[in-house]
């Protein structure tokens, strides 16, 4: 005990001594003292701080103490989000959306006690129900504000609490600076006043939400004849990885008429202990291994994959040479190219297009969307900054529309991290319209006699050959997030001149707003948010972005590099992407050397 109390700083130890003495639950207290005999290092990291709001909300590990998801750190957000609304004009409701995580509805139940207890209405989803749903919700219902209880595609483990705001979209500045210090106010978590559940100010909703999405996303189809009349005939499998898509996908993709859809059975139950996988993330091979399975015993065309929230979509084709998985910003370019193939062939593209994707996703989306003489907007990584930028666009709308001057019009935003967002209905990435977009492509190919990875070989030829990748450096516990500030210092005061042996051209630093180029010493503003992240172009158009991660103790790193020729067979381009991957490696393992 003594040495355990000696490896606590005073400020921590305080922390502690308030939730063993303060009106807690037992179980709490008892836990504490498990960890104080058991993991001191693990009763520091549960206390040495208190969870931020990151990207949208909080996200941490389920347990007891300040850096921990429970009952009294749901309370204390809630109550700050709370006492900030009834500071704002209008107030009036809340959705509260929960995913299939351990806890999450009984987290969603304590977020919705306190509002009401404040009495602000609140819209409670009967059951569990997809991320977006609380985007959708938000806007259909006019409400003030949502709250989604999930961690999306992280660990059994992970849990969190995603803050929207009245447009739809995820808490930005300075709401979300204001919720926090709200929350700092509170001093005493087990004081906040909650309501007794069920309650009159706590309205539960369920499938009339179901029907109002499917009636606003039906309309968003390019090819409804061939997707009415032969959908059929695409052989979908599809799971959800234990989570919510099981509660809306399947309906969705038989409203745009595919129905010939098997599902993988053993993943299909919610399940909040992920049993069949290590985490619902359909970005990991490993996650899709029994769906796969599933995929060549019924000779479907291709499986489709939802995390746990339904935000975030990995697919995956079978052809002649086996199941191809397709990442994100493959499915991305295939998606902008589909799109924009079709408002062509149909004459119906808007006067003024919009595309948005993040800085880390491939260039080659930006370089589709020029071809068709459309816009792509680069915008930081995270989906509010996407509902933010819509948000704006459709205010321009209502202004100019009536003046009769064209405005932008948002088509389809998209994430290399899976996550996308076709149409307005939601401010945030959307794997529901996703799944039925990836179908109706998957069945236009078809009926030409080719698959999405033909498709895909066919866009490298039309613009060249693009490839990307991802890696991550983790770094836990307190120590780690120090480490993680020290390693950007360093690349900022000491920026690279050359990475992997190829020039280095400009520096993009979007903590200081600036963009250098190293030649010539000439600096231009990034008329960006304020960022954590440091983008370099090396003279050979290859991109090297460094951030940390906004939801996990990770320091992230992306590299881009294309080359561009004739391709006309699939040898040329497949000696062409092995070419650049080894160039991606390379790259990176620089960059991990540069910064370790």
């Amino acid at each position: 005990m003594q040495k355990t109390d000696q490896m606590i700083d005073q400020t921590t130890q305080a922390t502690i001594n308030r939730w063993l003495e303060g009106d807690f639950d037992s179980a709490t207290k008892a836990e504490i003292n498990r960890l104080k005999q058991e993991d001191p290092e693990g009763l520091i990291d549960a206390f040495y701080t208190h969870l931020d709001f990151g990207t949208g909300g909080l996200r941490g590990i389920m347990g007891v103490g300040t850096n921990r998801m429970n009952n009294y750190t749901v309370r204390s957000a809630t109550s700050g989000l709370a006492n900030y609304l009834l500071k704002q004009p209008a107030h009036e409701r809340v959705i509260v959306g929960y995913d299939s995580r351990l806890h999450s509805r009984d987290f969603a139940i304590e977020t919705a006690r306190v509002l009401a207890a404040a009495g602000i209405k609140v819209l409670l989803y009967r059951e569990l129900r997809p991320v977006p749903f609380v985007s959708f919700g938000v806007l259909e219902k006019k409400c003030a504000a949502g709250v989604m209880i999930t961690a999306s595609h992280n660990p059994p483990e992970y849990n969190g609490y995603k803050v929207y705001w009245d447009y739809g979209g995820q808490v930005l500045p300075p709401h979300d600076q204001g919720i926090i210090d709200e929350v700092k106010k509170i001093k005493d978590p087990t004081t906040i006043e909650m309501v007794d559940f069920p309650h009159p100010l706590i309205e539960e909703v369920g499938e009339e939400m179901d029907v109002a999405y499917l009636k606003r996303t039906h309309s968003l189809m390019f090819h409804p004849g061939d997707n009415l009349s032969k959908g059929e005939e695409l052989k979908v499998v599809y799971t959800p990885l234990h989570g919510t898509g099981m509660t809306v996908v399947p309906k969705a993709l038989k409203d745009w008429g595919f129905t010939n859809c098997t599902l993988v059975e053993e993943q299909a139950a919610p399940d909040g202990n992920f049993p069949t996988i290590k985490s619902p993330n359909p970005e990991e091979h490993d996650a899709l291994t029994i769906g796969i399975k599933k995929l060549e015993t019924v000779e479907g065309d291709l499986l489709i994959a939802t995390d746990a929230d339904a935000d975030r979509i990995g697919v995956v084709v079978r052809t002649k040479r086996g199941p191809i998985f397709l990442n994100g910003n493959e499915v991305a370019v295939l998606s902008i190219e589909h799109i924009c193939q079709a408002l062509t062939q149909t004459h119906e593209m808007p006067p003024k297009p919009a595309f948005i994707k993040s800085i880390v996703t491939t260039e080659l989306f930006s370089k589709i969307a020029e071809h068709y003489k459309t816009t792509c907007y680069d915008l930081l990584t995270g989906f509010k900054y996407f509902g933010e930028k819509i948000h704006e666009w459709l205010i321009e709308e209502t202004k100019t529309k009536a003046l009769h001057i064209p405005y932008h019009h948002f088509i389809f935003g998209a994430e290399e991290s899976y996550g996308y967002l076709l149409g307005t209905h939601a401010r945030d990435k959307d794997a529901i319209i996703a799944a039925n977009l990836i179908c109706e492509m998957a069945l236009h190919q078809k009926l030409q006699g080719k698959t999405l990875i033909e498709a895909l070989y066919e866009i490298y030829k039309k613009y060249g050959v693009y490839r990307e990748r991802l890696a991550s450096l983790t770094f836990e516990g307190k120590e780690g997030v120090s480490k993680m500030k020290e390693m950007m210092l360093a690349l900022r005061e000491k920026p690279p001149k050359e990475i992997g042996g190829i020039p280095v051209e400009i520096v993009e630093d979007y903590l200081s707003h600036t963009k250098t180029y190293l030649n010539s010493g000439h600096r231009e503003p990034i008329l960006l948010p304020q960022s954590d992240v440091l983008r370099f172009w090396l003279v050979d158009e290859t991109k090297v972005v460094i951030r940390p991660s906004g939801t996990e103790p990770k320091i992230k790193l992306y590299c881009g590099v294309k080359k561009t020729g004739s391709f006309f067979d699939e040898t040329t381009i497949n000696e062409t992407i092995t070419a650049c991957e080894k160039q991606t490696d390379d790259v990176i393992a620089f960059v991990k050397k540069l910064i370790l």
